[in-house]
């Protein structure tokens, strides 16, 4: 007798990641217990499955669950209040001040439910955040049972989320032991960026990274003012500061990494560190363009984040990868660097690896977690079809997204959302609205 399977899905296009360049017609997902049991022709799954849902896409690519490395998603309520203002100028005469009059266990717990609606929809099923009260992000990823990275953030200065350091590494790492049996939950430390985190606050954060054995999530060489200030305080660049501390290493996660000379990309790709690129918020925030061409062709992990919404102002890896893309194209001058089947590499299986998550998503292999996407690619925008991948870097979006599962579970059917009221959600913006404008 066949064995039974939860479900048979059978996309035009399948598109798995690993091996690297595939792209294969008439083969199925067989997905059973939340897991890919097998990727397989058509023709074959038939035969030796009995699925319960046999889930027929006869227009769409499917794709594993997209990742997005970096972001702050609580931030989805901050969208649009302060735009067009240099990054510093952005953080302390506006975002600062409205996190330190408005930020709370609900403030997070509502903003990351909105930005996990709209990432959901866009096809992202994990996404790394940085952010206070990381329990009430957990519970709103938790309520549309997506994935989550929860970064525990230590900065020095007090909000109204913890003291000092030493407060919200103790806050951190006991949300870490109440919600680690979660099967949709992973951690990393956050120290926010050299610019907000001292010396002895950094060793500790070392030391907890390797006994813990978690990833540490940080802001890094965003701007030249930043490497400025970390000269004059600290007598070297900040990269150079986290070597002589002890935090480069495969767990790394450096995010943005803009200015970055030939020397640090050499350092980031003898320690085997990661980066988040986040493009449209470089952008946005004049920031510069990050060396991606460079770090890429030397090594580096890369993965793509969207950053906050209030610096993007969309939480879009289609997006982040189109602009990815296109950004090193014109910075290196070379249109042949970074191809489709690379900047799709970025946005799933590099961020699954710089979250240490590579063994369970990222990828279309039996074994793994069943987050998956499809796209359908028969509007008039995206027709005619030569190459589906070339088209999903280069001509569809997050609108053309039709379904998408996390944990096997499908979480987004023909583009909506299957486990959020969203007229509830919208009332509940609206009211944070009205607080954030008064």
């Amino acid at each position: 007798m066949s064995p039974a399977i939860d479900l048979l899905i059978e996309p035009q296009w399948l598109i798995p990641v690993e091996p690297r360049g595939a792209v294969l017609e008439e083969h199925a997902v067989a997905v059973a217990g939340g897991r890919i049991v097998d990727v397989l022709p058509v023709r074959e799954a038939h035969g030796r499955y009995q699925p319960t849902r046999r889930m027929a896409l006869p227009q769409q690519a499917l794709i594993p669950g997209l990742v997005n490395l970096h972001t702050h998603a609580a931030m989805a309520l901050l969208r649009g209040i302060a735009d067009d203002l240099p990054l510093m100028d952005w953080l302390k005469t506006r975002i600062w001040p409205s996190e330190a009059k408005h930020v709370s266990a609900a403030f997070v717990r509502d903003g990351t439910l909105l930005a996990c609606a709209e990432m959901l929809r866009g096809g992202i099923t994990c996404f790394s955040d940085m952010y206070f009260f990381p329990e009430a992000a957990a519970e709103a990823a938790q309520s549309l049972g997506m994935r989550a990275a929860l970064g525990l953030v230590i900065i020095e200065f007090p909000t109204a989320y913890a003291t000092d350091a030493d407060d919200y590494l103790s806050k951190g790492l006991a949300a870490r032991d109440r919600l680690r049996d979660n099967p949709l939950l992973s951690f990393c430390l956050a120290p926010h960026a050299p610019y907000t985190v001292a010396d002895r606050t950094f060793e500790r954060i070392a030391t907890l990274a390797a006994q813990l054995d978690l990833p540490v999530h940080i802001h890094i060489h965003e701007t030249r003012g930043e490497i400025e200030e970390s000269l004059a305080g600290h007598g070297s660049r900040p990269l150079d500061r986290l070597q002589r501390l002890g935090l480069l290493g495969p767990g790394l996660i450096g995010v943005h990494a803009v200015h970055l000379d030939d020397r640090e990309i050499a350092l980031l790709t003898e320690n085997n560190c990661a980066v988040a690129h986040c493009p449209t918020s470089n952008m946005k925030l004049a920031s510069g363009m990050a060396p991606i061409a460079e770090m890429s062709k030397r090594g580096v992990r890369i993965g793509l984040g969207t950053d906050g919404a209030a610096s993007n102002n969309r939480l879009d890896l289609f997006q982040e990868m189109r602009h990815a893309g296109l950004l090193a194209k014109v910075a290196s001058g070379d249109a042949s660097v970074l191809g489709a089947h690379e900047l799709l590499r970025m946005a799933t299986l590099n961020g699954a690896s710089a979250l240490g998550l590579e063994d369970r998503i990222g990828s279309i292999v039996p074994g793994k977690a069943a987050d998956l996407c499809a796209i359908r690619l028969d509007a008039a925008e995206t027709r005619p079809c030569y190459d589906p991948v070339s088209h999903l870097v280069y001509a569809a979006g997050r609108e053309h997204v039709s379904h998408v599962w996390v944990d096997g579970i499908l979480q987004v059917e023909n583009g909506l959302l299957r486990a959020c009221d969203t007229s509830e959600l919208l009332d509940a913006v609206n009211l944070w609205q009205n607080k954030l404008t008064v």
